[in-house]
């Protein structure tokens, strides 16, 4: 059997494609403002106005006008034609006062499927704005297509 010149240049392109699917690809999704940024966060001094030029707005803020920002961020790994799976999520929720200055500053991360505290700072030990967080957190890979689609 001989091969041709055509076959072996189709060979040769080939190869690359077909290895560089096998490579799984990464994609950020959101925003969390770095360790550097949020130290530039003074809890019991920086107001909301000040806190939007230091680390910018967020894409969530809490349901009461002001009482909170949430900074969500997620990293998700391709893998071929599996479906993609998300590796690491991380919320940064900074809670306001009445007046606007900020009383607290956490970050909550997954690990094993549990919302887990990462860093906190906060002016009182009554922490009471954690529902929408735990509920970001909480629902990754509770939600089936059965559950939304009624048949």
């Amino acid at each position: 059997m001989k091969i041709s010149r055509r076959q072996i240049m189709a060979f040769v392109l080939t190869v690359p494609v077909i290895v560089s699917a096998c490579a799984p690809t990464y994609r950020n999704h959101g925003y969390v403002p770095p360790d550097d940024e949020l130290m530039q966060v003074v809890v019991g001094r920086t107001n909301q106005s000040e806190l939007e030029g230091l680390i910018g707005r967020p894409s969530s803020q809490g349901l009461l006008t002001g009482s909170a920002w949430y900074y969500v961020g997620s990293r998700w790994e391709y893998y071929g034609a599996r479906e993609p799976a998300e590796i690491n999520r991380e919320v940064v929720a900074i809670s306001f006062a009445e007046s606007g200055t900020v009383t607290n500053v956490e970050r909550f991360g997954l690990e094993r499927g549990q919302v887990v505290v990462l860093s906190r700072r906060v002016t009182d030990s009554g922490i009471s704005s954690l529902g929408l967080v735990r509920q970001l957190m909480g629902n990754v890979g509770r939600v089936q297509a059965s559950d939304i689609i009624q048949q």
